[in-house]
């Protein structure tokens, strides 16, 4: 069950204002679901964009007692040396782009398709997107951090995504998930992918949660990476 989406309710989905000629697959945080998310992205919803925000499965969490909750893998600790789910993250990550191929049969090329998530989900977000060998629009990762990072570069020698952009967000009031655990990411994300295609951007004051100003400066990133395609294919601009 651990990791096995087939154990979690359909998504929460946002549809497209008009034809959908991209997607957002966006992962929530531990214990949440995507329902909240799926709120937020319909205040910032862009017409011919698509987005899914899946739940996790059920599983006992290690860092809440065993507890059982929406989790997409255990967490045994959050100190930077605690002992990772590596079984669990990476077929969390397997089930992720199970996901993007699904839109890639309906039709979205996996250019035109963003991944993002918040905590945990933005770990796993950033995990999938150095893994897969599915070339992706970039990735937006909230309040996160990279797991399993003494893995790479390693890890991410097959990965389509080296010239990936990457909009990186923290609080910098964040009890759960500590600001330097942000800037020490990005960093070591631009050693990953190219570091001109890197963005950073805190948030004075901010808990472990999501704001509006973080919100909006994601819906300029969305507009940025997944522009709008005319009926003949050309990419205008619309906004």
């Amino acid at each position: 069950m651990c990791g096995n989406n087939m154990s979690a309710p359909l998504p929460a989905i946002v549809p497209a204002a008009r034809k959908a000629t991209a997607a957002v697959i966006f992962l929530h945080g531990l214990g949440d679901t995507g329902h909240g998310w799926a709120e937020a992205f319909e205040g910032i919803r862009i017409p011919h964009v698509k987005y899914i925000c899946p739940h996790a499965p059920t599983m006992p969490v290690s860092l809440n007692m065993r507890m059982s909750m929406p989790s997409w893998f255990d967490i045994y600790g959050l100190s930077p040396e605690a002992i990772e789910d590596e079984a669990g993250i990476k077929r969390a990550s397997e089930n992720v782009k199970a996901m993007i191929d699904q839109e890639v049969k309906n039709g979205i090329p996996s250019h035109r398709i963003l991944l993002g998530g918040f905590s945990q989900g933005g770990a796993l977000s950033l995990y999938t997107a150095l893994t897969s060998q599915q070339k992706l629009a970039g990735v937006v990762a909230l309040s996160c951090w990279l797991p399993l990072r003494k893995s790479f570069p390693e890890a991410a020698a097959n990965s389509a995504n080296k010239d990936m952009h990457l909009l990186q967000c923290h609080g910098d009031s964040d009890p759960l998930v500590p600001f330097m655990f942000g800037t020490q990411t990005v960093e070591k994300m631009k050693s990953l992918i190219n570091p001109a295609n890197v963005t950073f951007k805190s948030y004075h004051g901010l808990p472990h949660s999501a704001c509006p100003e973080e919100m909006i400066d994601v819906k300029r990133f969305i507009e940025k990476q997944l522009p709008a395609i005319s009926d003949q294919g050309s990419i205008f601009e619309s906004y």
